[in-house]
């Protein structure tokens, strides 16, 4: 296959758009589809649908996932061998907003090194993340998935705790007789995905939401919760000082839900796919819990957790 014609895959898919894709190639709209055309013509098969923004069809996302592969490998090849030492490789990556705010950002300062490399992070709840990799849209994904999508591998990261919390002034006003009014107290939804707060109160018995607030954004969702709009699960991590502090206050002492990570990455023999690899797993292993596989049991915004 014309490896001009698969970088013009690449673009449409990732640009949304033969237009913006030109643009990136430095080509003509009518160039960019006329190597499209030609690579589906190779390959008897559609490959991008044509609307807005354009996506892969299923035969598209095979070959989407090689060609990422192939402007890995030809960016170290050069490099290799003394031609392309400027050359940056396009990683994407697939990672939850939970993970992004507390764990992976030693992630970003090692990565802020790497001169050859360029992350592209795609913002997925960890329970879809491993369909972006199935799509050949990220070369790696933070994931709940411990099955291996084909032709990945997957390790075992560790373990996230999230627990109810809510400002004082919350709690006060929905609390009588040393009892909280689960019912009528205001809560907070990370996005649509996010059933972690409707799984504690099922546990609680309280089957109809209260007032729910949407807050899609890790640290707005926090700043929300501080500032009395509603109680919701917040990552362990992400909670540094405020509970020291009295800002905010747990909400009940033995509840808690974990989440088991995976990282699941192409079986690819890249020296940049390993070293993200490697950092990822180096900053899993000093700020997750440990965990084991099998944990996860049930959809919410950051992937899928078990109520202990």
């Amino acid at each position: 296959m014309n490896l001009e014609h698969l970088k013009a895959l690449v673009a449409v898919v990732d640009e949304g758009t033969f237009e913006a894709a030109a643009d990136l190639l430095r080509i003509t709209p009518s160039a960019v589809s006329q190597r499209i055309k030609a690579l589906e013509a190779s390959v008897g098969q559609v490959l991008v649908r044509r609307r807005l923004p354009c996506t892969a069809t299923d035969a598209g996302a095979l070959l989407l996932r090689m060609a990422r592969q192939v402007q890995v490998l030809e960016a170290e090849t050069a490099a290799a061998l003394g031609s392309g030492m400027n050359a940056r490789a396009h990683l994407p990556v697939a990672i939850n907003a939970d993970s992004l705010a507390t764990w992976f950002v030693p992630v970003l300062h090692q990565a802020a090194q790497w001169e050859d490399t360029t992350l592209d992070l795609h913002v997925e709840d960890q329970g879809f993340s491993s369909q972006l990799l199935r799509e050949g849209d990220v070369m790696g994904a933070v994931t709940s998935d411990p099955v291996p999508v084909s032709g990945c591998r997957v390790d075992l990261l560790g373990s996230m705790r999230y627990i109810p919390v809510a400002a004082p002034g919350l709690r006060r006003r929905f609390s009588a007789s040393g009892r909280l009014d689960w019912a009528a107290m205001p809560v907070l939804k990370f996005n649509t995905k996010d059933t972690l707060q409707q799984q504690l109160l099922a546990a609680k018995k309280v089957l109809q939401l209260p007032p729910t607030h949407l807050v899609p954004s890790s640290q707005g969702f926090l700043a929300a919760v501080t500032a009395g709009l509603g109680w919701g699960m917040i990552p362990e991590l992400q909670l540094t000082d405020e509970l020291a502090d009295g800002v905010l206050v747990r909400l009940d002492d033995t509840a808690y839900q974990d989440v088991a990570l995976y990282w699941q990455a192409w079986t690819l023999d890249s020296e940049r796919l390993n070293r993200v690899t490697a950092a990822v797993r180096s900053a899993a292993k000093d700020q997750l819990r440990p965990g084991e596989s099998g944990e996860a049991t049930g959809p919410s915004r950051a992937g899928y957790r078990r109520q202990k």
